[in-house]
């Protein structure tokens, strides 16, 4: 067995590190932009008095970073050629997830809104899979220019994780469809132009079949975006939404009437092992911090290193990021190899694991630095905030528990069935 990556990879890699020395360090140490990464992150990012949504500088910022990294051919990297990829696979991705979280904070790979130079574009894979012809034309090309923004609109007050319970309703009316609902944590709606509401069109709560997508303009009438509810991981694009009697077009219909659902579970297991790639990257980062500072520094005349409360945890964290490590990579290996659901089971597994994983190496951190720890002058608070929530969203940790124990005790997955 050769667990070596491959030469093409790591190349890929330094001229990856190269890009950001040339291009982004020096964009984010102009202009005081160090003010969105130092210290004073959350405040220069928030404008608080408009109800806590990214400030214009701080987007603006990400937007020349975008900019950047797509003319030199890196945002783009993991999405198919016909968009302007490369066709990069999920072991690329995986690696390269990691490998740009490790480095820690900066303008290269940003934490509060998944903005990396090595793009993810979940929704890009939806409109490839599902988009009409004419829906593409409108949306693809725009959105990955950000000229058009899409959000996402499956939470509702209501019903989280029980998508199939959702209440949003859609009613045929001639050719146009009438949508009455609300949604919770609506993604990216500060600045959206569509919202891809799900709705259900037929069959009963908990049904599967009988819940449709559609593309809403967000200055429908009817479509209100009545506030953003504030995070642990500040600033915040998670809106409340209501819908009341908006109307849209038979048209608007992203993917197949009444299934809906395959729509929002397109692209997950890709999401999901480069979300467990970036855990294991910034745990990772975690850890050295926190073993340099221990080197250094000095209590009672011996250094922290020293002392067994100090290496016995991070030895445990270690530990963890290796095998986290190997079992990331061998899955996504597996995904550019075999029917993703015959490994669903190990897609959670890494996600629920290195979610966890990067919230105690951030909290270990804290404590290896004391009182420093605790301020927002090192990033381990900032690195805790963020990955803390995706042991929530995204398939909380309890949910893809529950798909391991399918697959374990035969109730989903290759084994249902079966004695």
């Amino acid at each position: 067995m050769d667990f070596e990556l491959p030469v093409e990879l790591t190349q890929r890699l330094a001229d990856l590190d190269d890009f950001i020395e040339r291009e982004i360090v020096p964009l984010q140490a102009q202009d005081d932009n160090e003010r969105f990464f130092d210290h004073r992150r959350e405040y220069s990012r928030t404008d608080f008095e408009n109800g806590g949504v990214p400030r214009r500088e701080w987007e603006e910022l990400l937007g020349e970073m975008f900019r950047r990294a797509d003319a030199a051919g890196w945002l783009r990297f993991g999405l198919p050629k016909e968009v302007g990829g490369s066709d990069g696979t999920n072991l690329d991705m995986a690696v390269i997830r990691e490998h740009l979280a490790h480095k820690g904070l900066g303008l290269h790979n940003d934490l509060q809104n998944e903005s990396s130079v090595v793009g993810n574009f979940p929704f890009v894979h939806m409109m490839l899979e599902y988009g009409t012809g004419e829906q593409r034309e409108e949306f693809l090309e725009p959105m990955l220019a950000r000229t058009k923004r899409i959000g996402f609109g499956l939470t509702e007050p209501e019903h989280g994780s029980d998508a199939t319970w959702m209440e949003t309703t859609a009613v045929r009316d001639g050719d146009d469809w009438i949508l009455n609902g609300g949604k919770r944590f609506n993604s990216g709606m500060h600045s959206a132009t569509h919202d891809v509401i799900f709705a259900r069109t037929s069959g009963k709560p908990g049904d599967a079949r009988g819940i449709t997508a559609f593309f809403t303009p967000v200055d429908a009438p009817g479509f209100s975006v009545d506030f953003h509810w504030w995070t642990f991981n500040m600033p915040t694009d998670h809106a409340e939404v209501t819908i009341r009697d908006v109307r849209v077009p038979n048209s608007a219909i992203f993917g197949e009437e009444g299934q809906g659902l395959a729509v929002a579970q397109t692209f997950v297991h890709e999401n999901r092992i480069r979300q467990a790639a970036s855990g294991v990257g910034a745990g990772q980062y975690c850890v050295d911090r926190s073993v340099e500072y221990a080197r250094k520094r000095v209590t009672f005349g011996q250094p922290l290193a020293t002392r067994q409360a100090i290496q016995w945890p991070l030895v445990e964290l270690q530990t963890e990021a290796e095998m986290l490590r190997g079992l990331v990579r061998k899955t996504a290996w597996e995904l550019d190899r075999v029917p993703h659901m015959q490994i669903s089971d190990k897609v959670s597994m890494c996600n629920y694991r290195a979610n966890r994983f990067v919230c105690d190496a951030a909290d270990r951190a804290m404590q290896v630095h004391g009182g420093l720890g605790y301020t927002r002058h090192t990033p381990f608070e900032h690195i805790y905030r963020h990955h803390r929530r995706y042991r929530i969203t995204e398939g909380a940790e309890e949910v893809q528990m529950r798909k391991v124990a399918g697959y374990l005790f035969g109730f989903a997955g290759p084994r249902k069935g079966q004695g």
